[in-house]
């Protein structure tokens, strides 16, 4: 057995290498590794053993990537929660996790949580602590501890709460084993290595930032500069002036930097300099995919994956990144299709993805009849997402089982085919198409859609309605079109669906 986790092999780079950049603040990798000790030092006084949950409640910021591997070093479980939770989805982070410790910032949402569970939860503060209570800063200036034996490979090394569509959230148990096969594969596949230098918005307390962005940095070293949030001028400059090749986005993160780069066409010189661009969390629409090809000459790599299964098809590194697909198996991930019945479907059929591989959840924490029902007997996961597959093997997602595949009139139809005709139409920005219940048809399409600024907000319903009647065939029209100033997202700009029904609510019938 090994001294610290796969997941933590690049602590043996060169000490003044950097390995994350905040804003021109670098922090080594050496400093890195001094930092983590003194912390799990502090935190085995404060009680902290392997298996104990640690949160963190505050900003992406050097504290937080020391505490995670601190954390990961001493075998103890990190726990990531949300910042734009509010006090009773923390509150339940807390008490489903166990958690025995929390970071938490000065004053936040996870700060008053805390405080009202402090005899069960001890509290760092970065900032001032309060009675009872304890800085960071503290914590960090104890004494550097030996390293614990590696931790073994199932292991869980954190728990990733996700934001289910219905009831409160679960705990993904994740694996250091896990995590470092899944990293391991799609680093190896996207050629991410020490050279590079990732430009790094994604929020830290969701995987695709934290798994990739952080994670990927301590095992393959390379540098990721850091931004407290997204802003496609930071984006812009990372390339321009600090060296970066390497962006990991959203779909809404490229919608701003298209807008960004309409308005400033000048500045794709320095994106063009990049060498990877991927995107992922939901589709990028085709529109997007051409647009930035047009303005920075590169493909945008999009890949599909998620929490419990980690990174799981991507279109090829080298070959054609296909828009409107999400490639093929990530290598050690085996991926099939099946029908209602678990049966696998046949070639051009949709259906269900499920997925089998070391990278998977361990499962959902303390709640072992919803693991139980998330895998098949042959140890498959169910991911509800329905796809199916061309003939050169590319895969694309059509949605969600629950919510992209509407049933009217006898017909299975796809929202997402629907959203991609209507975001054809040059006056939307954004579309959400979905079913509601309809006692003649089952339920009717209803799309909610967002205008382009500018636009005339109140033609837009007849002018799409047209639109569609030219693009679709008429049992996949909606039958209603609501203009809105936003949709429902969550913190890494995924749509929420079960949220656009909610827009609709109270409205008279037409």
């Amino acid at each position: 057995m090994g001294t610290r986790s796969p997941l933590l092999a690049a602590l043996d780079r060169p000490p003044l290498d950097p390995a994350f950049d905040f804003d021109g603040s670098a922090l080594t990798f050496g400093a890195l590794d001094r930092s983590s000790c003194r912390i799990a030092a502090g935190l085995a006084r404060l009680g902290v053993r392997p298996g104990d949950r640690v949160a963190w409640f505050g900003p992406s910021s050097p504290e937080l990537i020391e505490l995670l591997v601190a954390v990961l070093r001493m075998g103890a479980i990190h726990v990531p929660i949300n910042t734009r939770y509010q006090s009773e989805e923390t509150a339940h982070v807390l008490d489903d996790s166990g958690a025995r410790l929390a970071v938490v910032a000065e004053g936040s949402v996870g700060h008053a949580c805390t405080r009202e569970r402090a005899s069960a939860v001890t509290t760092v503060v970065l900032g001032q602590p309060g009675p009872g209570e304890l800085s960071f800063e503290a914590l960090r200036n104890g004494d550097e501890a030996a390293d614990a034996p590696a931790p073994a490979a199932d292991a869980v090394a954190m728990l990733v709460y996700t934001s289910g569509t219905t009831g409160r959230s679960k705990g993904v148990a994740l694996t250091h084993g896990g995590l470092a096969a899944n990293l391991d594969a799609i680093l190896g596949l996207w050629r991410l290595g020490p050279d590079d230098r990732l430009a790094l918005c994604l929020p830290l307390f969701h995987v695709h930032g934290l798994g990739l962005g952080v994670l990927g940095t301590l095992m393959r070293g390379g540098t990721a500069l850091v931004a407290q949030r997204f802003d496609p001028a930071w984006v812009v400059d990372a390339f321009a002036s600090r060296g970066a090749t390497v962006f990991m986005g959203v779909p809404t993160m490229y919608a701003r930097l298209l807008e960004h780069l309409d308005a400033t066409p000048a500045d794709a010189r320095a994106l063009s300099k990049g060498r990877l661009f991927t995107s992922g969390s939901a589709a990028l629409p085709a529109s997007h995919h051409q647009a930035f090809a047009r303005h920075t000459g590169h493909a945008v790599l999009e890949r599909y994956g998620m929490t419990e299964t980690g990174f799981t098809l991507s279109n090829p590194y080298e070959g054609e990144r296909r828009a409107g697909t999400v490639g093929f198996p990530v290598p050690g991930v085996e991926v099939r299709l099946v029908d209602d019945a678990d049966a696998p479907c046949p070639p051009g059929e949709t259906g269900e993805i499920q997925v089998r591989g070391p990278g998977l959840l361990a499962g959902y924490w303390g709640l072992d009849e919803a693991t139980r029902a998330a895998f098949t007997g042959d140890g498959w996961f169910r991911t509800g997402d329905v796809a199916f597959v061309d003939a050169d093997g590319y895969h694309h997602i059509v949605g969600r089982r629950s919510v992209d595949i509407i049933k009217s009139g006898g017909f299975k139809i796809s929202a997402r085919e629907i959203e991609d005709a209507l975001l054809e139409h040059p006056a939307l920005a954004e579309a959400a198409v979905i079913g509601l219940p309809d006692p003649v048809w089952g339920e009717r399409i209803v799309a909610a859609v967002v205008a382009r600024a500018g636009q005339d907000v109140r033609a837009l319903p007849a002018a799409l309605g047209e639109h569609c009647a030219r693009q679709l065939a008429d049992f996949k029209k909606p039958r209603r079109f609501l203009v809105v100033e936003s949709l429902p997202r969550n913190a890494l700009g995924k749509l929420q669906k079960h949220r656009v029904a909610e827009l609709f609510a109270g409205l008279a019938p037409e």
